[in-house]
């Protein structure tokens, strides 16, 4: 291995905390909340608990951000957590990290987006047998392109597509609340309330929140970092926990637990109650909105640590050029394209695409989720004289508390899911020859 930097540039302060907000906002909301709250009141015991495990959501979720803020504020870098885990552990747990998001976190999150995608697109348009996959495939082309085009025009893209199902969103969980109560009465299911219902229930719920963590990605590039990532992060998340538990109670209100147990879309069964049946296509519309935000910002933040990839190690050094024209990493966005569409191939031929994605991903992102909580007692150790731009409140409780999540989270994802995971921690474990052959 040999320490390099390779590229023509460097990244730019060019993000405002709108902008930041924008990107972290588009990353986890979207397609999660209009697929996989059925699958969570099918593990929740009353309405109650099911609501209750939408706000422990973002309560774990602004517990992990709060260190985050201390870790990107301290030593801001477009790597984020490459860049944590590089300085803490030594520069083999950051490539071992760097290449599972590149392989199964992030290539694996933008394919499931364009599976979602195209499930709701192939209602509009039918384009076949493959017709999920084609969508698939054209959202990683058209969005890659899009980034490879500048830093700047994906941006505004992210901050419209947005504010659009942040809108959308609002308006129907106002609508469905305004509707009448549901007078069903939700019988019990087996096995709810129990350890596995709550770790399958909070797989889910916490990949509905997934994503808060990429802002850090973006502290190379944002305005006045060290006073604005925890900004950043806490009006984000308080933004992102606002909508899902509005939405949810929506759907309950509508629906019923029992019928939000049994509904297959169920965003599309909220808007066929308020609209009547042409509101199915418009929720086809907005659902596709939704993966387009979410695509496009796991694309923007998952090339940063290609790019950092690149710029520290010699045998992957294409990948650290930085295009100073459109002030965006070029030869990052083409690999992580590339293997997002080798992806959407192996998910075209699956029964379930979509679970294959949550179970191929879930595994390797709370295991480094995990390490890079550890990383802050790391630091805090070495530079225990070192003044800190922003320490996170009730140290050491807070780290302590979302470290033990993780590893819960971990176990959850490792028994609980299929055989996707599996294939995903073998794809990471094949980063360790490619390890070895970096060093020599």
């Amino acid at each position: 291995m040999n320490n390099t930097i390779s590229d023509g540039g460097k990244p730019q302060p060019v993000f405002s905390n709108l902008n930041a907000i924008a990107v972290l906002v588009g990353i986890v909301i979207g397609i999660g909340i209009f697929r996989l709250p059925p699958i969570v009141a099918s593990n929740a015991g009353s309405e109650l608990e099911f609501i209750a495990f939408w706000v422990a959501g973002g309560l774990i979720s602004l517990i992990g951000a709060l260190c985050y803020a201390e870790l990107a504020a301290a030593y801001p870098d477009a790597g984020g957590e490459y860049h944590f885990l590089s300085r803490s552990f030594g520069s083999s747990v950051g490539f071992l990290f760097s290449w599972g998001r590149m392989t199964v976190i992030q290539t694996g999150s933008i394919a499931l987006a364009g599976f979602i995608l195209g499930d709701y697109a192939s209602r509009l348009l039918d384009l076949g047998s493959y017709s999920s996959s084609i969508y698939a495939a054209v959202t990683v082309v058209g969005l890659t392109g899009l980034n490879l085009w500048g830093t700047n025009p994906s941006k505004k893209t992210q901050n419209l597509v947005t504010s659009t199902i942040v809108i959308v969103l609002l308006l129907a969980a106002v609508a469905g609340i305004s509707q009448g109560a549901s007078a069903e009465v939700a019988t019990s299911t087996p096995g709810a309330g129990s350890e596995r219902a709550i770790g399958a229930a909070m797989i889910f719920v916490l990949l509905t929140y997934g994503g808060w963590n990429e802002a850090s990605y973006l502290s190379g590039e944002l305005k006045n970092v060290k006073q604005n990532m925890v900004k950043v992060l806490a009006l984000g998340i308080g933004i992102i926990t606002l909508i899902y538990v509005l939405v949810n109670y929506a759907y309950l209100h509508v629906l019923g637990l029992e019928g939000l147990r049994n509904a297959e879309a169920v965003g599309a069964d909220l808007t066929s109650s308020i609209l009547g049946s042409e509101g199915v296509f418009l929720l086809s519309f907005v659902v596709i909105i939704a993966a387009l935000s979410t695509a496009n910002a796991t694309i923007i933040t998952g090339a940063r640590t290609n790019y950092a990839l690149g710029r520290d190690f010699s045998l992957l050094k294409f990948l650290g050029v930085w295009s100073p024209r459109h002030n965006t990493p070029v030869n990052a966005l083409l690999v992580q394209g590339g293997i997002a569409l080798l992806l959407v191939v192996l998910g075209s031929v699956t029964e379930d695409s979509v679970s294959t994605m949550v179970d191929y991903t879930a595994p390797v992102f709370w295991f480094f989720l995990m390490l890079t909580g550890i990383s802050l007692f790391v630091f805090r150790f070495r530079n225990h004289e070192k003044e800190l731009p922003y320490s996170v409140p009730l140290y050491p409780v807070t780290p302590i508390l979302f470290i033990l999540t993780c590893i819960y989270m971990l176990y959850s994802s490792l028994m609980f899911t299929g055989i996707g995971a599996l294939l995903g921690v073998g794809i990471l474990l094949v980063g360790v020859p490619v390890l070895i052959w970096a060093r020599k």
